[in-house]
């Protein structure tokens, strides 16, 4: 038998190029290839008669082939196969494209198995290339339950279900993970039952069961590797603190905190007195104050001795943290330093040297702070801003820069509770649910192409008064296929025929790190009218006189994405504005996008798109947050979560610490989770 770690290119049938397809889908291994699981199911069972057949619908029939196969070339790369087949009931005329292996394998007067959709008018109906099978073959893509796999460009379903059927003929499923009390319990089919069901059900019945199943097993997996994370986090100490007074802090403000900030403080200065290291989430919407958070925490690990790294993801944003933070904290006698990349080698080694020697109590930086050569005196206090840019293998890195420090983890990104449970899992939650007062909300309008020039000149009129304005679209660069603005064509099209007068910048992903951080700094400073750009500004700097926020083709992003990006404007006095432009007209898109200009509240907004998007698509593929499940969907499979979580959590009390085979296999599972959904998960 072969091993589930036995590459796929053992398989009969997979060479190099074959190889190369199946790593675009992550499958290397013949666990890998078990492992992948069908996106959805085809009722091909059932055979009906060709004059039953329904246009656009397809259906399995058979019948028998009444004409010898004639095959056309029509042009180079286009040949065209004819061939007319019929039953008891009525005759059909059947077209293939690029398949002249048809005129050898359908022979006249023969019968077969046939599946596809008729298309046509009152003239007459055909099929177009249909797949086929004799009668006396074994079911292969007729006369079963056809599962449906996630594709890449050169491979087929019927190719992706031959290899999956090999690597089931010559080797063992994966071991079975779920202690039979829980089998029985939730009536979970077990493991070898399941991958078999999965890939080749009878029913489609019996394809559900195998799918809740794997959504149970994911869940659980997942479930129980945070179990295990806050049971040895359960095991560490940290000293409490004895200095807890915020007195010089609050009266150093130039404003009052909200009460979510006071309670949010609140939660964290009890967290320091318990003697166990600190694991708490701060989650606010746009602009509620998390900054002062953070800098009230560094604040109480200062004044106790402890030194705090705050990490973020940007140059730029570490520069903007390091002077707001610094100004209040500094005449407080908290020593705040700077450590990034773009830093002189001098400035580097000095801002080293005062950590290490403990002449610092604070400092912010990017993934600089994660060097060899970056040393902490006495670490007691990690922050991490913008969470979700971070992996678990970088506030690992940075954790272990200390003895068992504290984590402060910072998220602009409103989560719904049911997200927040499994992203956040081994972390305490606190949420700003509040805005600072005097902070105006932004106007937000949807609007159709007939609005450009109204627009146009309302962008004009801003940028007389000295405002700036962000403009941005869902593409890098022009595609005729999706017909999206693209941020380089639209950029050029603006300098040159809407704005010559304006200075207009471009930002976009596909740019060099330097060269992005350089286009963000120089607006920043006032120096171009209107920045074009893709989403790479959801995260970015302050820019207070930013006060028009125009998205192209609002309809093809998310409403939380949307709300992110509307969060870039409206952070200064003057009041802001955010223009979703769309082409679309469907009715349940118009609705959605006007339900994001009604409100403001980043909880309520996260919670609809959960429904409508499902989580995968909840902050885009790059930065979800979540582990790369490959069944389980958050947006419909609640219930089975809440399920597994009750079990994984009581078996590991129980179980956690024994050494069985099914113990260590679900440890291997969890770390091998983990491992995957590293660089996006948190």
């Amino acid at each position: 038998m072969a091993k589930l770690t036995d590459p796929v290119t053992i398989l009969r049938g997979v060479g190099p190029a074959r190889a190369k397809q199946l790593a675009q889908l992550n499958i290397q291994t013949l666990g890998d290839l078990i492992c992948h699981f069908p996106r959805g199911y085809e009722d091909r069972t059932q055979l009906v008669q060709i004059q039953d057949l329904q246009p656009d619908i397809p259906a399995c029939f058979r019948a028998m082939v009444l004409s010898v196969p004639r095959t056309s070339h029509i042009r180079k790369g286009l040949d065209i196969t004819r061939v007319q087949v019929g039953d008891t009931t009525a005759r059909l005329n059947l077209t293939f494209f690029n398949q002249n292996f048809v005129s050898d394998n359908l022979l006249y007067g023969h019968e077969y198995i046939f599946y596809g959709a008729v298309s046509g008018d009152f003239i007459g109906y055909s099929m177009n290339t249909p797949v086929f099978e004799s009668p006396d073959s074994p079911p292969l893509t007729t006369r079963r339950i056809l599962p449906v796999y996630p594709l890449t460009a050169g491979l087929a379903n019927a190719a992706m279900l031959r290899l999956i059927q090999q690597a089931m003929a010559i080797c063992d499923p994966p071991a079975e993970i779920l202690p039979a009390p829980i089998l029985e319990q939730y009536q979970i089919l077990p493991a070898a039952q399941t991958y078999r069901v999965i890939h080749a059900p009878g029913s489609l019945a019996e394809a559900e069961q195998a799918k809740r199943r794997m959504i149970f097993e994911e869940f659980f997996v997942f479930s129980a590797g945070l179990a295990l994370l806050r049971a040895a986090q359960a095991g560490k100490k940290a000293v409490p603190y004895a200095n807890l007074t915020l007195t010089p802090f609050t009266q150093a403000l130039p404003f009052s905190l909200t009460g979510a900030q006071r309670r949010a403080i609140g939660e964290i200065a009890a967290d320091f007195q318990k003697g166990v290291p600190m694991n708490r989430l701060v989650q606010g919407d746009v602009g509620s104050g998390k900054t002062m958070v953070a800098a009230a925490a560094a604040y109480l690990a200062g004044k106790n001795g402890d030194q705090t790294a705050l990490m973020v993801p940007t140059e730029i944003l570490a520069e903007q943290h390091y002077a707001s933070i610094s100004k209040l904290l500094v005449p407080l006698g908290i020593r705040v330093g700077l450590l990034t990349g773009a830093m002189r080698t001098g400035e580097k080694r000095l801002a080293r040297e005062n950590l290490a020697s403990g002449q610092l109590d604070l400092v912010i930086g990017t993934h600089a702070l994660l060097s060899q050569t970056t040393v902490f005196s006495n670490l007691g206090l990690v922050i991490t801003d913008e969470q979700h840019r971070f992996g678990v293998a970088q506030r690992a890195a940075l954790l272990g820069k200390g003895q068992d420090p504290h984590l402060l983890v910072m998220s602009a990104t409103p989560i719904p509770r049911t997200l927040a449970l499994l992203m956040y899992g081994d972390l305490e939650v606190s949420i700003l649910d509040e805005l600072p007062p005097g902070r105006q909300s932004v106007q937000s309008f949807l609007v159709s192409e007939f609005m450009r020039p109204r627009i146009n000149a309302f962008i004009r009129k801003q940028a007389a008064l000295g405002h700036q304005c962000y403009i941005v679209c869902p593409a890098v660069a022009d595609n005729p296929e999706q017909n999206l603005k693209a941020a380089e064509t639209w950029a050029d099209t603006l300098r040159r025929t809407v704005f010559p007068e304006l200075r207009i910048s471009l930002l976009h992903g596909q740019m060099k790190g330097a060269e992005k951080e350089a286009v963000m700094a120089s607006f920043a400073r006032g120096e171009s009218d209107i920045l074009v750009a893709t989403t790479v500004i959801e995260v970015g700097v302050d820019v207070p006189n930013a006060t028009v926020m125009v998205i192209e083709d609002a309809d093809r992003f998310g409403l939380s994405q949307l709300h992110q990006l509307r969060g870039r404007v409206g952070r200064g006095k003057e009041q802001s504005y955010c223009v979703l432009f769309t082409r679309n007209r469907n009715p349940q898109t118009l609705s959605r996008l006007k339900a994001l200009c009604k409100t403001a509240d980043g909880f309520r907004i996260a919670e609809e798109d959960l429904k409508i998007r499902g989580p995968g698509d909840f902050f885009g593929a790059r930065q979800s947050g979540l582990p790369a499940f490959r069944v389980a969907n958050l947006s419909s499979d609640l219930e089975l979560l809440q399920q597994a979580q009750q079990a994984a959590s009581s078996w590991i009390d129980c179980h956690g610490a024994e050494m069985t085979p099914q113990a260590q296999a679900l440890r291997s599972r969890i770390k091998a989770l983990f491992d995957r959904a590293q660089g996006t998960m948190n």
